[in-house]
């Protein structure tokens, strides 16, 4: 079974939602068999690369009173405790292109080195507030990862991936993927937001024992 997670660094329900399908995985591990593949999605693509204050950005693009952003951080808080993530303080918005193109990298590289890495930033950037553009920071993730860290910085230093990254993202946009996270299932079953990872394990099994492959 192909399950492509299509998301994007910077959204907080996309590392709820990676977390709670993880789970959905080991729920299901032995009975089916999965081919995890991440995909690009940019929630910010006209984002500077300085980024933007993030109170300031949320109240322009949600136009959402302060209190009610903070009952909202308290419910994110408590869904990702539930699938073991934990938010910490984010006072920035950062542009998430290049972290995309090094996980397009690391793809080709690894698959299990892309899943590593795309845990890797999403708790760089939401626990962590670090900014998932910074070159250096990715390098190092890079290698914490097991990927060559001088090869990553070449990728990162260039040009490699941008357009692949772009073709990509106007894929699924044209599939009508306008949110994330979306998780693609043998690219027919569609499943979005950060369900719980019983809702994730009750689905692929139904969507196995409909294929026949459990």
């Amino acid at each position: 079974m192909k399950i492509d997670y299509v998301s994007d660094i910077a959204c907080p329900w996309c590392a709820v939602g990676l977390n709670a399908l993880e789970l959905a995985l080991q729920q299901v591990q032995g009975e089916i068999d999965i081919d995890l593949e991440f995909q690009p999605f940019e929630l910010n693509p006209d984002m500077p690369p300085e980024g933007e204050n993030a109170d300031a950005y949320l109240a322009r693009k949600y136009g959402r009173p302060p209190e009610e952003r903070q009952a909202m951080a308290v419910t994110l808080r408590a869904r990702g405790a539930e699938v073991g993530f934990s938010f910490g303080p984010r006072h920035h918005v950062w542009n998430t292109f290049d972290a995309h193109r090094l996980l397009m990298w690391a793809g080709e590289e690894r698959p299990d080195a892309q899943r590593a890495l795309k845990h890797a930033l999403l708790l760089a950037y939401h626990g962590q507030g670090l900014n998932p553009g910074d070159p250096q920071l990715l390098q190092d993730l890079a290698a914490q990862c097991g990927l060559d860290p001088e090869r990553a910085a070449a990728v990162l230093g260039s040009d490699d991936y941008a357009d692949a990254v772009r073709e990509r993202e106007r894929y699924w946009q044209s599939l009508g993927i306008n949110s994330v996270p979306s998780v693609i299932i043998d690219r027919k079953h569609l499943i979005q937001g950060g369900q719980p990872a019983d809702v994730f394990a009750r689905a692929l099994r139904e969507i196995a024992a409909g294929a026949g492959l459990s």
